[in-house]
């Protein structure tokens, strides 16, 4: 990666007592390391490098947790030792998972990591996701202060639009466009087809849009169309494997918002979030660490879906 480097000390924290949240999905995972991809008919060995709880929602509840002291989990699973390992494994990592029981499997996942650390995953199974007919605390979303939406259904979303901001992967652009919820801000990849949209297709575009380019940095827009760049962070050490760094990114995105940070902070320290997680074996080996330094602001009497100011200097037009 190209860019600055990762900062060793990190801006203090703004936000005691944020309150945070994540309606998604998870799927039980295996990394392995390979040499190269295997071409069509291959065997080849692989080394496994971690296992655990992940996927876009767990992942960033790790992440959201590690910045806000705590995040709930609200999310689907199957009855089984899959599900029951990662409400262990999850809730050692600061997350409270509350979970709808379904009665099929909990989604497990294959990702093989390269030489260059890219990854390459194939999910096993149908994914869980809660929906609003589940019994699950909902009503808790109200006081959230920034909620981060990677699945679920229309009405998971509507309860998720409960808190004072809003984030959504735009993996989940279809659902956005017929539900007609409005979110504060939608990050994707635009290196994944399943994350390439148009805003303008929304009924409210997002008072923020972020697209992520990887080594690149990427670009983040505003509801009127203003463009800007950000550059990527240089991980302080080599890059190991970049599992997780997208999802780690996006919950560093959330967390800044919910703080009240401009878009160029936000941008900023989750860029730098994203940089430790590809210099780390595994999503959740980022040290804690404090967030942005914008003003804390409490959900009480916010305004929901007002746009982010564009403020500070680390961007580009």
């Amino acid at each position: 990666m190209t860019g600055p480097p990762a900062p060793r000390h990190p801006p203090a924290t703004g936000a005691p007592h944020l309150r945070a949240a994540v309606v998604g999905h998870l799927e039980w995972t295996t990394l392995a390391r390979v040499r190269q991809l295997p071409a069509r008919g291959d065997i080849v060995h692989a080394d496994v490098l971690w296992e655990g709880p992940a996927g876009g929602g767990a992942v960033a509840a790790v992440r959201l947790a590690a910045l806000a002291g705590a995040c709930t989990f609200f999310t689907a699973l199957g009855d089984d030792q899959a599900a029951r390992r990662s409400r262990e494994v999850l809730g050692r990592l600061g997350v409270e998972v509350v979970a709808a029981v379904r009665d099929r499997p909990t989604r497990s996942a294959v990702s093989l990591v390269d030489a260059s650390g890219e990854r390459t995953t194939t999910t096993l199974g149908a994914r869980l996701q809660p929906e609003e007919a589940d019994d699950l605390p909902w009503e808790t979303l109200r006081s959230c202060d920034t909620v981060y939406f990677t699945a679920g259904g229309a009405g998971a979303l509507a309860r998720a639009r409960q808190a004072a901001v809003l984030t959504a992967t735009s993996r989940e652009f279809p659902l956005l466009t017929t539900a007609g919820i409005p979110v504060d801000a939608m990050v994707g990849s635009a290196d994944d087809p399943a994350e390439r949209c148009d805003p303008t297709g929304l009924p409210r575009p997002p008072g923020l849009l972020v697209v992520t380019e990887g080594a690149q940095g990427g670009v983040y827009r505003a509801r009127d169309g203003t463009a800007r760049r950000y550059r990527a962070v240089r991980p302080p050490r080599p890059v190991v494997d970049c599992y997780g760094a997208g999802d780690n990114f996006a919950a560093a995105l959330a967390f800044a918002l919910g703080t009240g940070s401009g878009a160029a902070e936000a941008v900023t320290f989750a860029a730098g979030t994203a940089a430790l997680c590809a210099a780390t074996r595994g999503p959740y080996a980022v040290p804690r660490t404090p967030g942005p330094t914008g003003p804390h602001r409490s959900n009480r009497g916010a305004a929901p879906c007002a746009p982010p100011s564009f403020s500070g200097t680390s961007t580009t037009p």
